[in-house]
């Protein structure tokens, strides 16, 4: 049976979710999707940003503010996470369920929970040791995406990253790392 902390905090999230989305609708008028200025960093082991990805589809995203397009992706994730915990927990709370299939959705959640922390934790240590005004991490199976909000980012800059995440996910992650131009940039470009 669900906790209710855990019911309430889905429910929260969830409600923030959708305030969120109405906000950015009712702020621009316009419908979502993901604007691709095809400015992207990208070594040996990364995989190009055009190919598909599962899971969260960034490419529904478009005339977004710079600065919310980050914060929309992030709440995204967690939205879909916060579902897939949900499902699982009920799993665990089945009583039709098998004891393997509870272990295997309690192990589940554990992995997501973890995955999300190591986000979280290179998220924090790439805006505390570098001067990006964002940083958004996604993990997407054996692949690691880093996008960053910069004027330019040089190739060691590239390598520093893809080091970082191999230390955070581990060495048998691919890492693919884009940036997006600061605001300023996109507006002086346009004039």
């Amino acid at each position: 049976m669900l906790k209710k902390q855990t019911v309430w905090l889905l429910t929260m999230l969830s409600l923030m979710v959708v305030l969120s989305v109405y906000y950015i609708f009712s702020a621009n008028g316009n419908d979502l999707a993901f604007v691709d200025d095809g400015q992207e960093m990208t070594s040996e082991d990364a995989i190009p940003a055009t190919q598909s990805e599962e899971g969260i589809e960034v490419e529904n995203i478009e005339n977004v503010d710079s600065d919310e397009l980050f914060t929309t992706i992030r709440m995204e994730i967690q939205d879909e996470r916060s579902r897939k915990k949900s499902q699982l927990t009920d799993v665990v709370a089945s009583a039709s369920a098998s004891p393997s299939e509870k272990d295997e959705a309690l192990q589940e959640i554990d992995s997501l929970e973890e995955l999300a922390s190591k986000e979280t934790i290179l998220q924090e240590q790439l805006l505390a040791a570098t001067e990006y005004e964002d940083v958004l991490v996604r993990s997407n199976g054996d692949k690691v995406h880093v996008h960053v909000k910069t004027d330019e980012l040089p190739v060691t800059e590239a390598a520093n990253i893809m080091q970082m995440v191999r230390d955070e996910f581990g060495e048998e992650i691919k890492a693919e790392v884009n940036f997006q131009p600061t605001t300023e940039t996109t507006t002086e470009e346009a004039e």
